[in-house]
């Protein structure tokens, strides 16, 4: 699954617009190497994300094309979430 589908999907993003230019600008890692937009994800995966001020570690868990709110997150797990100061 693309990296910006899956963060739609999961709702870790809300937009898949806002995904594809958070990962295209270098702020996404996959198992530690940038990703774009494209890059595929699969389960077992970690992702790294820097979204506004914050800065989220996430293990995926499982994929799937589409999700209710409520099962949105099992899709992943949260390893680390921080605040980062500005």
């Amino acid at each position: 699954m693309r990296l910006d589908k899956f963060l739609k999907v999961s709702r870790l993003i809300k937009r898949r617009t806002v995904a594809k230019e958070v990962a295209d600008q270098g702020r996404i890692t996959i198992n530690g190497n940038i990703a774009k937009s494209s890059s595929a994800v699969s389960v077992g995966d970690e992702l790294t994300i820097r979204f506004g001020n914050r800065l989220m570690t996430v293990e995926v868990n499982e994929l799937q094309e589409s999700t209710k709110k409520e099962d949105a997150q099992n899709m992943y797990k949260i390893i680390s979430e921080e605040r980062l100061e500005q």
